[in-house]
């Protein structure tokens, strides 16, 4: 589909006359856009987004979600003063909303782009994760006593594995593109592993872990790093924070940076967790977070991983299963290409989750 960029851009409250659009970055959901605009002879960068709102359906709940995290954090700065951390902006659009709806019903959002940060898709070096870990943890140190309760659930069950392997369930048995044929030990590795998927939900159930205000998109490449300093700049893409626990971020984080390999690598004879990589992203988190977390979430910090990359597996497997329809894909039987990956490094973890578990304990009380 085809926009008018022309009519779009003149929707924001952008600082300077607009000067060149290209697509920017490599989001699996959305459709992102490096705007130039000039001001005073100097080239001024800007970042334009059109939501998916066929996925984030509630999309003006999320703007809203977004609007007033990012507000806090900017009020928490003032008040709490961080060098070198930067909050996400919002542009206003001419109208003062926080997006613009064209006339195809289209979300478009702008911020302002933060440069000299990069957010990479692959730690190239542990000192990387360590500060992705400090940046995670100050970013829900920061949101601490931020109301949970007044954010939306813009997509409803995100991380509720349990209902997430009812989805592969229907999918499986539905098998609308006769595709089960075509992965049935990745299926078999799902019905097995079933009992994992309540395991953080039924604590929350018991109070044993608390609802918190979380990211639940914890990639390594949602933090952007300075380029010359290597420090934890901003953390961005909030699409999805939302009410849920503090295991789905720090899990998912794990299971985006702790790999040896990329998530849609084919080479899985390499694939191991790596226990260096862990230990940086661990020890980065808890200086900032650990005197805030209950014994329970503690405990669970090590198997979140295992839980958080097998339902990310599981989400690959059904997408699969179901055509294709939520993850963009960039080549043949791409969502079990990741599907194979997240399952091969599931049970590298379990391997050697004892280990992950001391790295934990060491950090948790020194």
């Amino acid at each position: 589909m085809t926009h008018d960029f022309e009519t779009i851009c003149k929707q924001f409250q952008w600082k300077g006359d607009f000067k060149s659009i290209r697509p920017y970055g490599d989001g699996h959901i959305n459709d992102t856009y490096l705007v130039t605009v000039e001001y005073s002879g100097e080239s001024m960068p800007y970042i334009l987004q059109r939501v998916n709102h066929q996925i984030f359906k509630a999309t003006e709940q999320l703007m809203e979600n977004i609007e007033g995290v990012t507000g806090y954090l900017v009020d928490y700065i003032i008040e709490h003063p961080i060098d070198h951390y930067q909050v996400l902006t919002l542009v206003p659009s001419q109208t003062g909303q926080s997006f613009y709806k064209d006339a195809d019903g289209n979300y478009w959002r702008s911020y302002v782009f933060i440069q000299k940060a990069t957010g990479h898709l692959f730690a190239e070096k542990s000192s990387m994760l360590y500060e992705a870990g400090r940046a995670f943890g100050l970013f829900q140190y920061m949101l601490k006593d931020y109301p949970a309760d007044n954010l939306h659930e813009t997509i409803q069950g995100f991380h509720n594995t349990k209902q997430r392997y009812k989805y592969f369930i229907t999918s499986l048995e539905k098998d609308v593109n006769q595709r089960a044929k075509l992965c049935q030990e990745e299926i078999a590795f799902t019905i097995e592993h079933q009992n994992i998927c309540t395991l953080i939900l039924s604590e929350m159930e018991k109070g044993s872990i608390p609802m918190r205000v979380t990211h639940n998109d914890t990639k390594i490449n949602n933090v952007l790093l300075d380029d010359i300093t290597g420090i934890g700049r901003c953390v961005i893409d909030l699409d999805t924070v939302m009410p849920g626990s503090v295991l789905y971020d720090f899990g998912d984080a794990i299971r985006s940076c702790g790999s040896t390999l990329e998530e849609d690598s084919e080479n899985l004879e390499e694939m191991d967790i790596d226990l260096e990589r862990f230990e940086a992203y661990t020890k980065g988190y808890l200086e900032i977070m650990k005197d805030e977390l209950s014994s329970r979430e503690i405990q669970l910090l090590a198997m979140s991983a295992i839980i958080m990359t097998f339902e990310c597996g599981m989400r690959f497997l059904t997408d699969y299963l179901d055509g294709d329809t939520y993850f963009k894909v960039h080549k043949e039987k791409h969502n079990l290409i990741r599907a194979k990956n997240q399952y091969a490094f599931v049970k590298k973890m379990e391997e050697k989750l004892a280990h992950m578990e001391a790295i934990v304990q060491k950090y948790s009380t020194t």
